[in-house]
């Protein structure tokens, strides 16, 4: 994204399915975005006023699930505009909270709720931006943090690539001298296998971390599934924690099934 100061990077920001949230954690920066919108040419925000969806753009980020056919020819076109294409959040990354009709079926349950079910364009399934098109950066998260996007378009224009953090939860419970709830309360929580981005929001406030920036790295989900048990979680119950947000991303996702056929051995 170097470039001369007369020429701006141009910056889009794009949406699909999903609740807007990771968009509002760029608006939730206030002055933050003030000062950012002097260093780059905001082409297109729907959230903020610019609207030119089709338009080149240097960097792309792109909220929410393909979900729908005109989302999947949308992606495609943003692409092919795109200089760079970064996914942002949980819907963008693994499919988010949508992705749990992936289990379903799709066309059953839309029957049972609409009146006229060929009047609803959805494709089988709710899937990642990845699973389309070529993603440059993915930046977990449900929502996103406002912070956490200002240091990927910081890092964007000083030429340098974006830190992925994949560290664990612990590791901020750790930094920040939070005591681990899961030791001291017995409480199941998700800290060990999730990454971190969120400064352990939940369990600073004495409750478990419940997965919402995806899989880190190295996640020992067996170890986490057997300490789930001695806890006292049902199968079931243990299949619910990794089957949430984040649960078409694959770390999650073979967790679940695992437990699954085990639960039938």
């Amino acid at each position: 994204m170097n470039a001369p100061t007369a020429c701006k990077p141009r910056v889009a920001v794009h949406k699909f399915s999903s609740c807007d949230g990771c968009q509002l954690a760029f608006l939730n920066l206030g002055e933050a975005l003030l000062t950012l919108a002097e260093r780059v040419d905001l082409v297109h925000f729907a959230e903020a006023g610019p609207l030119d969806p089709d338009t080149d753009a240097d960097v792309a980020f792109v909220e929410g699930s393909i979900s729908t056919p005109d989302d999947l020819e949308r992606i495609r076109r943003i692409r092919k505009h795109s200089r760079m294409l970064i996914a942002i959040g949980a819907c963008a990354t693994s499919g988010g909270i949508q992705g749990l009709r992936n289990q379903a079926n799709g066309a059953e349950w839309v029957a049972q709720i609409y009146s006229h079910p060929e009047a609803i364009a959805s494709l089988e399934r709710s899937t990642p931006i990845s699973s389309h098109v070529k993603v440059d950066f993915e930046l977990w998260g449900c929502p996103v943090s406002g912070p956490q996007m200002l240091a990927v378009v910081n890092a964007l224009l000083l030429g340098v690539a974006p830190r992925d953090n994949a560290d664990k939860v612990c590791t901020e419970c750790k930094r920040q001298g939070y005591p681990c709830v899961m030791v001291s309360r017995g409480i199941a929580c998700m800290g060990p296998v999730t990454r971190a981005g969120c400064n352990a929001l939940c369990p600073s406030l004495g409750r478990d971390c419940y997965g919402c920036y995806g899989p880190a790295e190295n996640a020992n989900t067996d170890a986490l599934a057997a300490q789930f048990g001695h806890l006292g979680l049902t199968p079931a119950a243990v299949v619910r924690r990794f089957q949430s947000i984040n649960s078409q991303a694959p770390v999650f996702l073979a967790a679940a099934d695992k437990l699954r056929a085990g639960s039938h051995d």
